[in-house]
């Protein structure tokens, strides 16, 4: 299996561990294998990729197996886009599954037959209790349940009603097929949970073949089993869920054991992570679908310009540990904002123009100058960048009226045009209704890369020739909520940031812009990290989407 490599030395935790425990007993013949078991009910998320990170990096560092199975169980909300969206991510974060990818659905006949065999030996049930009827005989912490009046029925009964449901003779919610355990144990879940349900929906891989599905817990376990897991890796809220795994394989004598371990989920500050509400977010139109940038699914992230390596990193960087805790996006930044630094190429953009004329420059066509791609890697290359007597700069770095300790162009004030020229501001121009529209200048023409002799300018500011420029479409985003836990909020429309969303049109980006390729990142130098936006972008209409500011802003 193949794995990108790590950014630091795998981190010890408590789960590596226990494998380092396992092998050194010989438990499992030495082998290690996990799984990375998603439902293909929407689209993965940052918290997906922690799991993803845990998965297969285990897998690859144990050289081990790590499977890609598809827990396609609920027919109802499953669809093959969401199929091939978790594909596309999980080889987009580096890694490649075992053999081809495998699917619950691929067992449906075996977990069928095992259920059968529980219905044999006296361990499952039919019940043709209504829903909310079993709710009120399943109890509460506090009060044990109550028996069905269908738990005693015969193993001929229930095998035939058991056939019967998978054959479509009834319809949906008149039996469920129940585990036999123990009403009074302390653990809600072991009180007779249910292992098979009727839904007669059709289901993106098998058809209308099944009016039965499984449950998960059921599902899950059986899986791991058939696909010989060694270490089944899952997230807090499934501890409790654990007595039932050990007990269905314990039950059914399988070959294969697999260890169930869990451990906490990620919680990234201003971030929902629940499926339901980020399929709220779509459907209700709070976002442009699952790959809007504001968005934490990890097409979003891609889209906005994250970086593999930079996910992996705050995977790693995050631990693993058996405590739920609040990780602050702060950090998430950090570890993108270290690797677009190294990696991406400078460029020089406008957002918001203002046209600089230079009224001395004695060459009326335009010149070239030389710009280092990036300032620490000269393998990175060198571009050439066309200079004329007229520029944009941005309007933020001219003031009338400049604030104390203002460093940038004023009226009659001097400033360098990054990796050009000294200018000094002569004239304002404004229109009608005194906005600023153009300034003139007067240019030092011995500064070119050097120092202007006998005063100190201290200000430099980026700009772009206009010439040659190309307009761009640039798209500012923000956190998508307001508040730190917007999960906590009454709705999530509440809480949305109104701002997340910027959408600048008419700015001025250097000429090689223009041929950036979809996902191509760059550093817009004084402003931020950018990247080509993978869907709106073309050579016509040029479309970059701000990935981080520069420096991290956060209160």
């Amino acid at each position: 299996m193949n794995k990108p490599p790590p950014s630091a030395e795998a981190a010890s935790n408590f789960i590596r561990n226990i494998i380092d425990k396992d092998l050194a007993a010989g438990k499992n013949e030495g082998r290690v294998a996990t799984r990375f078991p998603p439902e293909p009910n929407g689209y993965l998320h940052i918290g997906h990729a922690k799991s993803i990170c845990l998965n297969f990096g285990i897998a690859a560092d144990y050289n081990g197996t790590c499977n890609l199975r598809f827990d396609d169980t609920n027919p109802e909300k499953e669809s093959v886009e969401y199929m091939e969206s978790i594909k596309k991510d999980v080889e987009w974060l580096g890694y490649q599954w075992h053999e081809e990818e495998r699917f619950a659905s691929d067992y449906f006949q075996q977990l069928y037959d095992f259920a059968v065999e529980l219905i044999k030996s006296g361990h499952a049930y039919v019940d043709s209790s209504s829903a909310e009827e079993m709710r009120e005989m399943r109890g509460s912490l506090k009060e044990p349940g109550v028996e069905s009046p269908f738990r005693n029925r015969s193993v001929e009964e229930n095998l035939a009603l058991f056939e019967a449901m998978k054959n479509g003779d009834h319809d949906d919610g008149a039996h469920v097929l129940r585990a036999k355990i123990d009403m009074a144990s302390g653990n809600i879940n072991m009180r007779d949970p249910a292992l098979y349900r009727i839904r007669k929906v059709h289901h993106f891989r098998t058809g209308d073949a099944w009016s039965i599905y499984p449950m998960y817990d059921y599902t899950h376990c059986m899986s791991d089993a058939i696909e010989n897991i060694t270490h089944s890796l899952c997230t807090l809220e499934f501890e409790d869920h654990r007595p039932l795994y050990d007990w269905v394989l314990d039950t059914l004598a399988t070959a294969s054991h697999p260890q169930q371990i869990e451990f906490a989920r990620l919680s990234l500050e201003y971030t929902v992570l629940s499926k339901r509400r980020l399929i709220q977010l779509v459907q209700e139109n709070h976002v442009d679908g699952w790959d809007d940038p504001r968005m934490p699914t990890i097409s979003g992230m891609r889209r906005r310009g994250f970086t593999p390596a930079s996910i992996r990193e705050f995977c790693s960087a995050i631990g693993i540990t058996k405590k739920d805790a609040w990780i602050e996006m702060a950090m998430l930044e950090t570890c993108v904002r270290d690797d677009l630094n190294t990696r991406s190429e400078r460029r020089l953009a406008v957002l918001d123009p203002i046209k600089v004329v230079i009224t001395d420059f004695e060459d009326t066509t335009a010149t070239t100058l030389d710009f280092a791609n990036h300032p620490q890697n000269e393998a990175m290359g060198r571009r050439d960048i066309s200079f004329s007597p007229e520029l944009y700069i941005e309007r933020d770095d001219f003031a009338e009226d400049p604030p104390p300790k203002f460093q940038r162009l004023v009226p009659g004030g001097e400033v360098r045009l990054r990796g050009s020229y000294v200018i000094k501001c002569e004239e304002v121009i404004k229109d009608a209704d005194g906005r600023v529209t153009e300034l003139r200048v007067t240019h030092d023409r011995h500064t070119l890369g050097k120092k202007p002799e006998g005063r100190k300018v201290k200000g430099v500011i980026h700009w772009v020739d206009a010439a040659s420029s190309v307009d761009a479409e640039i798209r500012l985003y923000e956190p998508l909520f307001s508040v730190p836990d917007p999960a906590s909020a009454e709705t999530v429309a509440s809480v949305i940031n109104a701002e997340s969303k910027t959408v600048m049109r008419g700015c001025k980006v250097e000429q090689a812009l223009a041929n950036a390729a979809p996902e191509e990142r760059f550093q817009f130098e004084r402003i931020g990290y950018f990247v080509t936006d993978s869907a709106d972008h073309s050579r016509a209409t040029p479309v970059f989407n701000r990935t981080l500011t520069l420096r991290d802003t956060w209160k």
